[in-house]
């Protein structure tokens, strides 16, 4: 077996991007089995894209599209969550961003990957009409 495939397998796997929003799950947001809305979670993950199209946007922007997102795992009450966003591609008035979610529990020490997601977000202007990235 090559030995750089065999170093691959033996590093734990880290998130992709840069961290834009980190937070807490907190009891209000979990669904009847106990464990966090996934509804709440996308809405993290909205924001944290939303933070990193704006910056590239430079102003305003609409998400305008979320791509297909699996749940590896459940978020329980009390872990911190973080948001990294990577960008995919910078369009002449769009932004496709991947949102990595990965979970710290500090009962357990554990730290995973709970899910991702792709983002696609358009600049506007302040009527809430298409504008190109490159103007304010």
């Amino acid at each position: 077996m090559n030995d750089e495939y065999e170093d691959d397998m033996d590093q734990e796997p880290v998130p992709s991007g840069e961290l834009c929003l980190q937070t807490l799950a907190m009891p209000a947001d979990t669904n009847p089995n106990g464990d966090i809305f996934g509804g709440w979670l996308m809405s993290q993950m909205d924001l944290a894209g939303s933070i990193k199209a704006a910056a590239i946007a430079n102003g305003r922007i609409t998400t305008v599209a979320a791509g297909s997102m699996a749940f590896l795992r459940p978020v329980p009450v009390g872990a911190t969550i973080s948001c990294y966003a990577e960008i995919l591609e910078i369009g002449r008035s769009s932004v496709r961003i991947l949102v990595d979610v990965w979970l710290y529990s500090a009962e357990t020490g554990e730290r995973y990957k709970v899910t991702e997601g792709t983002f696609v977000y358009v600049a506007i202007d302040n009527n809430g009409r298409t504008r190109s990235m490159q103007k304010k």
